[in-house]
């Protein structure tokens, strides 16, 4: 009998190879509606069958906003009508929290979360691993409500209030894990871009100075509520991989290859009896750039090398970008059903 999507999640957490790859596949809507063009319908999108399922979740990131501008819930100001979007306006113009009040989360939830949505949703998908998020983290939350520059330059100048500032959005964040926490999931799914090209944004000892004791306390909710603790996030943060494996991660998601020290095949030699590794296949160079021959070399060398010894999910670093040619994009999705045993006809 074969395993359900969840199973064959959890066995991969649980570092126990399967007869085959779980995968997620996700692609923009423009690179999905020229899949649809490339193959005269849209048939193929039901034979994607992710075994991890997000599920609807509170859309505190601006997500469907008309522009060109848009007010968060935490009032910072956004230019939203072009891409990435660009922070216009933080709301906090000096380093103080005097003054301000974080939004109460009940009344935000109630207004920008439909439960009865995400409740069938997990009556729908159960045999799916299921995931429940909300968007910013700690880091990013904060540089939201403050603005980028400013907020590495308190980090450095004004730790007191930097560490405040985290504190509290924490704080915040915590409340609303609770209510997430209520549901039947299999995990919460954080998102927070501590990493770039070159590194960890903040340094790896600010890091751990500033976030790190934050981040094991959501952790240890999560894990205390029986579930488990999956992260997206950018860039390199090889230099941090030991403290998110201390502090309880079981899952950390991207996987982005270019960036330095982030090779996902030495990650797997270092960490992999530790970590699960969900993403992996290059969203700046190998799906925009690649040739056909080598996304689905990479795709066999990804499910071959990192599911050794179980810990991995396959799926590309990003959803397919806007600037993935049809060719590489239908590569991808092809790859992706072949190798979980649905081809397309």
């Amino acid at each position: 009998m074969s395993l359900r999507p969840k199973d064959l999640v959890l066995a991969q957490i649980k570092h126990q190879e399967t007869t085959r790859v779980p995968y997620t596949f996700g692609c923009e809507e423009d690179v999905g509606r020229r899949l649809d063009a490339h193959y005269g319908s849209d048939a193929w999108r039901s034979l994607v069958d992710s075994d991890i399922r997000r599920l609807p979740t509170p859309k505190l990131d601006l997500f469907g906003a008309t522009g060109p501008y848009a007010t968060d819930h935490y009032g910072s100001v956004w230019r939203v009508d072009r891409r990435p979007w660009h922070l216009v306006e933080p709301v906090l113009k000096t380093p103080s929290l005097d003054g301000y009040k974080f939004p109460d989360v009940d009344s935000m939830l109630d207004e920008i979360w439909d439960k009865e949505e995400t409740l069938q949703a997990i009556e729908e998908q159960s045999e799916h691993f299921l995931v429940l998020g909300f968007g910013c983290g700690v880091f990013d939350r904060a540089w939201a409500l403050r603005g980028f520059e400013e907020a590495l330059m308190d980090a450095v100048a004004n730790p007191g209030f930097y560490d405040e500032l985290i504190e509290r959005v924490n704080d915040h964040q915590m409340e609303i894990v609770e209510r997430l926490l209520e549901l039947s999931v299999d995990g919460i799914m954080f998102a927070d871009d501590w990493g770039y090209q070159q590194g960890v944004l903040l340094g790896p000892e600010r890091w751990r100075r500033s976030i790190k004791p934050h981040l094991a306390r959501s952790y240890a909710r999560v894990h205390e509520a029986g579930k488990y603790v999956l992260t997206h996030c950018c860039g390199g943060i090889e230099s941090i991989m030991s403290d998110l494996i201390e502090i309880g991660l079981d899952v950390y998601q991207s996987v982005q290859p270019e960036p330095r020290n982030n090779d996902p095949y030495e990650l797997k030699r270092k960490y992999g009896e530790r970590m699960t590794f969900w993403g992996g296949l290059g969203s700046q160079f190998m799906v925009p750039f690649g040739e056909p021959d080598e996304i689905r070399a990479e795709v066999k060398r990804l499910c071959r090398e990192m599911s050794r010894g179980g810990g991995y999910v396959l799926a590309p670093a990003k959803d397919l970008q806007p600037d993935t040619p049809t060719k590489n994009a239908a590569t991808v999705l092809e790859s992706f059903l072949e190798q979980a045993g649905t081809p397309l006809p």
